[in-house]
């Protein structure tokens, strides 16, 4: 599957994905290591080291080049702390216990100060570095109405993420400066909720009504749940859950992900459903949608036992999460809950 980002071979099927950790980012016996203050500038007359002959270099030494970088072309003062320049999204990622060695391009550098000419020199000098983006205000996706995204300057901004769940690891595709960053945890608590609430309700039908790159209807897939369907409005949501339905396809048993719908002209918001593709299996019927949530339901079979998520990005707010259900049932969506 070619990137859709840069036409290279960023992206790999979840069991391939998974037979490279941990040792992506351990050490050989050659590397070295030097911790450096996060709180503090780096001392001028520090020089990173360059990468080990296995081709990883720890990541305080790449974040410090960054820097340099950062300070030789203007962007900072060259006074401000190691860690206020950006934020570093390791590719893949995943649950680690010790800081990472990093190989090459399995970086993406998330921050709200370069310009073009920066942005291309790290991808250029620095080669851990597979994209550096540009972050905006607000998350990226549809937020109060608007949609929003970050820029990609330069690189490519695709990263996976390992999430697991009772029943495997899950691999997650994003295009991070077009949906929100999500790191992975020890323990998931929007997955277990939804592990948790398939054991009690054994629903015939799991929707992940508002799925974004498809985490949450996956880790139902994995449950066994005979009937999945993902919805959201948004355009890149949808494209990259279908990415992630393919690259977990082995995973879920399935024969075959049809598409109904050229994935690169979906449009960004979708109001009326839209089926988008189809994951068959043997055991199990995949179905993914573009549309607003609470117009899925006049859409989708009537089922005995069905059971929706609705993840919604203002669950923090009571009333917002009290509207969403209610927008939910009254388009007779039935039992759901927020994870």
């Amino acid at each position: 599957m070619r990137c859709p980002v840069c036409g290279g071979d960023c992206l790999q099927d979840a069991g391939s994905v998974l037979t490279t950790l941990p040792e992506i980012f351990t050490p050989c016996d050659r590397c070295t290591i030097t911790l450096l203050d996060k709180r503090r500038a780096p001392s001028p007359a520090y020089t990173p080291a360059p990468p080990c002959q296995c081709r990883r270099r720890f990541l305080d030494d790449v974040f410090a080049s960054c820097y340099q970088i950062f300070a030789e072309e203007g962007i900072i003062t060259g006074t401000e702390p190691l860690s206020a320049i950006a934020t570093p999204v390791v590719n893949p990622g995943f649950v680690m216990n010790t800081p990472p060695f990093l190989p090459t391009q399995s970086l993406v550098f998330l921050s709200p100060y370069p310009n073009q000419k920066t942005a291309e020199r790290i991808v250029s000098e620095v080669p851990e570095v597979q994209g550096v983006v540009k972050t905006g205000k607000t998350v990226p996706g549809i937020t109060g109405g608007h949609l929003a995204s970050h820029t990609l300057l330069a690189g490519c901004d695709i990263q996976a993420n390992i999430f697991p769940t009772s029943s495997g690891d899950l691999v997650v595709y994003k295009e991070l400066s077009r949906l929100h960053l999500e790191f992975p945890r020890p323990v998931n608590p929007k997955i277990r909720a939804v592990e948790r609430a398939i054991r009690r309700e054994n629903p015939m039908l799991f929707i992940d009504a508002c799925c974004g790159a498809g985490t949450l209807g996956l880790a139902a897939a994995r449950t066994g749940t005979p009937e999945i369907i993902f919805n959201d409005v948004y355009g890149p949501a949808v494209f990259w859950t279908v990415v992630n339905l393919m690259v977990n396809q082995d995973a879920l048993h399935l024969d075959e992900v049809l598409l109904h719908t050229i994935l690169t002209d979906l449009p960004a918001v979708s109001n009326d459903p839209l089926l988008v593709a189809e994951g068959l299996g043997e055991q199990q019927h995949i179905t993914i949608y573009q549309g607003n949530f609470d117009r899925l339901p006049a859409a989708i079979p009537e089922v005995s036992r069905s059971l929706s998520a609705l993840d919604i990005f203002e669950k923090d707010q009571r009333q917002a999460c009290m509207t969403a259900l209610d927008r939910w049932r009254s388009a007779g969506g039935g039992k759901a809950f927020i994870p």
